[in-house]
């Protein structure tokens, strides 16, 4: 099978086309046939060595993620006439940038009728994440939410689910393309991040109270001068690390103001509710009612150029490999 495989910790061009041997479904597992995959910032900070402490790999590796694709081939002790020929999506760790991926057959969530496998590959991370935070931080309609990174993959799916969700979503967003983006996607009000003083104009569009909820996408120094927005009682979610770090927020400071603080070890999920999650957000996306945004899409070949792209932020939206 093809693959993209990191030969050593670096930049964009350590991520190389390679050959390995196509895989064999074990007894519970099913091989899919791949033709979208998607790709996480996250991915590329582990490639230049970032996140050790996190994620044990070690080159030459196939990076891990998330695909959609077809059936071909199932276990022993898989039921072939459910899933032989199904359209299905599911995370794979690792080894996603690859034509064919091995799957334990109770990873996968099949793909709606009338939506495409590229769409699909779009949610099966973001639209699992975006769901999860909004169900932990219990976001009700009437509360106000400030959503950091509002235009990257996942923050284009908050601005919408939290829309549909009756919350009134001031969205940060950095240029006009971007800041366009999101509020054609619901979001009630729009703050560019390239203004030296934007929090003083959220502030200004969220009150004095603040945000119920704060989504921090972003992180580093952007997600520190999110979280003064948070009201007090409020909810912060650090979850977003491409900066380099999670928003480094002082929990005594939190604790004084009875915020409550999340973060990424509060979306660590089971296989379980992973599939769940997914089959909420592909049903969302069949039915219309959720759009995932894809700004570009690279040949497995040049998944060196799609890192690229992604460390270079001009992209608006997802950006997935096709095989």
């Amino acid at each position: 099978m093809r693959v993209a495989q990191v030969k050593e910790f670096g930049g964009p061009e350590v991520l190389v086309p390679a050959e390995l041997a196509d895989p064999v479904a074990g007894p519970d597992e099913v091989v899919v046939a791949v033709d979208h995959i998607d790709t996480l910032f996250v991915q590329t900070q582990i490639r230049a060595g970032a996140f050790g402490e996190y994620f044990d790999v070690a080159p030459p590796y196939v990076p891990g993620g998330a695909v959609a694709g077809t059936v071909t081939s199932t276990g022993a002790a898989v039921d072939a006439v459910a899933w032989a020929g199904r359209r299905v999506v599911a995370a794979v760790e690792p080894g996603s940038y690859a034509s064919l991926a091995a799957v334990p057959a109770d990873h996968l969530a099949p793909i709606p009728d009338g939506l495409g496998l590229r769409e699909a590959a779009a949610l099966v991370h973001d639209g699992v994440t975006a769901l999860a935070l909004l169900d932990l931080t219990a976001l009700k309609a009437g509360e106000t939410v400030l959503i950091t990174g509002a235009s990257g993959g996942m923050g284009t799916l908050l601005v919408q689910l939290a829309r549909s969700m009756g919350a009134r979503v001031v969205a940060v967003a950095r240029g006009e393309e971007k800041l366009a983006l999101v509020r054609e996607l619901g979001a009630h009000e729009v703050i560019d991040a390239g203004s030296p003083d934007w929090p003083t104009q959220a502030r200004e569009v969220l009150g004095e109270a603040g945000a119920d909820v704060v989504l921090d996408g972003v992180g580093g120094e952007l997600g520190v001068r999110a979280f003064p927005l948070t009201a007090t009682g409020g909810r912060f979610s650090a979850h977003g690390a491409p900066t380099g770090g999670f928003a480094p927020v002082d929990p005594a400071e939190a604790a004084r103001r009875t915020i409550t603080l999340l973060g990424i070890p509060d979306v660590q999920l089971t296989p379980e509710r992973r599939v769940a999650l997914v089959t909420r957000a592909l049903s969302e996306a069949a039915a219309g009612r959720l759009r995932p945004v894809i700004g570009a899409v690279f040949p497995l070949e040049r998944a060196a150029d799609a890192h690229a792209a992604i460390e270079g932020r001009g992209v608006v939206g997802k950006v997935l490999l096709s095989v």
